[in-house]
């Protein structure tokens, strides 16, 4: 066995241990960098990469070899190729080459009505040509316009995907299917009403931005299935709205959805990864109720705090100043990070992160965030780990059958399941329906997820 082989084993199992609260035998410790970070550290041009992702390998290899944290340096889900053939408002690029997020909006208080009956058909006919100028069309050049971004969205990952593999291949990371979804009340506010347009409908439309999140539900729990069955991945979660409510608010509007939504991921198997952004000190009695091995983490908050109410049930993760890396000395940093693993780490139920990621190499950060993860992976070292977990005695997760019953209840004349599809087309009978069904059904998920991407 070669020692990147060995390195993966490693490192899988210590992830599979702590996702099932168990002790590791060290800490696992996040890769914090952006692509943005990436790109910069390499000193190649933002806009070009993000245009060429063929130009991101070698800075991968670069970031990888330099940062050996135990998950690789990623890519982003916001490439300009697709958003500029759409005519995209959420997102645009800086002239720095940074895709950037405007407050737009793309959905009328007239439409809640239509919302609430048929979500995905709103975004689909009202709300995306408002969003994306280019679908503000005729259905001819609509359809072509679609055709072409979903071709160039498709083509991004799936170029992210191989150099993926080749990157675990390479530094030895681990293999642990994820996704990634939205809460139901940040998808309706990011881009649909907008952060002032959901202010003002808690007040005025209060029961329709119930149901409406209601709506939305099931379609967000969907969207968070792993791209492949699995006993162990990763659904990351972030949450935008919720500090920004008053407490009865977030109780009426935010948490119910959320709460929902984690439970039935968590049903279907998978470690649900909460991003808890800004200020959710008032609400760690809510997140108490959440499933167990929910990972939580942190922006903001007192640690000790959080530890005490939360951390023999959780995995918890985050707290460290990401600024601190950019300003700080060698020996703050180091300090910083003992400060939070003696904290946090006793128990095994923590993930080494930053509160956020490094969106730049400004600073000191070079040269600190190599020392952090030195220390880490020393200092986080465990003199008691738990026996390695046996996922092979676990059941597979009932993820199909309850991904199924929410396909079944969609409600769109824009997605078919295969038992409506094939209903729909008399001429397959006798045909070798289990591989066309696969491939029926992978074409319309792909349509969906892209569908969904964009409004979040």
């Amino acid at each position: 066995m070669t020692d990147v082989k060995a390195l993966a084993q490693e490192r899988q199992q210590m992830f599979v241990n702590v996702y099932r609260g168990k002790i590791p035998t060290r800490i696992p410790i996040n890769s914090i960098l952006s692509l943005e970070a990436c790109i910069e550290y390499a000193g190649a041009n933002q806009a070009e990469v993000l245009w060429d992702m063929t130009k991101a390998e070698p800075i991968f290899e670069k970031v990888n070899t330099d940062f050996p944290a135990d998950t690789p340096a990623g890519g982003t889900r916001r490439y300009p190729s697709f958003y500029q053939i759409l005519g995209s408002r959420p997102f645009v690029m800086s002239s720095e080459g940074v895709m950037q997020h405007p407050n737009v909006q793309g959905m009328e208080p007239e439409d809640y009505d239509d919302f609430i009956a048929a979500p995905y058909d709103t975004m689909i006919e009202k709300i995306y040509p408002r969003l994306y100028t280019e679908l503000d069309t005729d259905p001819n050049t609509k359809a072509l316009i679609l055709a072409k971004a979903m071709r160039a969205h498709g083509d991004e990952f799936a170029l992210l995907a191989q150099i993926g593999a080749r990157m675990r291949a390479k530094f030895g990371f681990a293999s642990i299917p994820s996704s990634a979804t939205t809460a139901p009340f940040d998808f309706l506010a990011d881009f649909l009403r907008s952060f002032t347009g959901i202010c003002s409908d808690i007040r005025r439309y209060p029961d329709k931005v119930i149901a409406a999140c209601e709506a939305l539900t099931p379609i967000l729990i969907k969207k968070g299935k792993l791209p492949v069955p699995s006993k162990i991945g990763v659904t990351s979660i972030p949450l935008h709205m919720g500090p920004y409510l008053r407490t009865k608010d977030f109780e009426k509007f935010y948490w119910p959805s959320l709460k929902k939504q984690v439970e039935v991921l968590t049903e279907m198997g998978i470690n649900v990864s909460l991003f808890v952004e800004h200020d959710f000190m008032r609400f760690l009695d809510h997140l108490s109720e959440l499933p167990e091995n929910t990972i939580l983490r942190f922006e903001y908050g007192d640690p000790k705090l959080v530890s005490e109410k939360l951390g023999s049930k959780f995995i918890i993760s985050g707290f460290y100043p990401v600024m601190l890396l950019h300003t700080g000395t060698k020996e703050q940093c180091i300090d910083k990070a003992k400060e939070l693993i003696d904290i946090l780490a006793p128990g095994g139920r923590y993930i080494f992160n930053t509160d956020k990621g490094a969106m730049d190499m400004h600073g000191n950060i070079t040269e600190n965030l190599k020392a952090v993860i030195e220390f880490v992976r020393e200092y986080g070292k465990y003199d008691n780990p738990d026996e390695p977990y046996d996922l092979s005695k676990d059941p597979m997760p009932p993820a199909e059958k309850i991904v199924a019953e929410i396909e079944a209840n969609l409600n769109s004349k824009y997605y078919q399941t295969w038992e409506q599809y094939r209903a729909n087309h008399p001429e397959l009978e006798g045909r070798p329906q289990e591989v066309i069904a696969k491939k029926i059904k992978k074409l319309e998920d792909d349509m969906f997820n892209f569908i969904i991407n964009l409004g979040s």
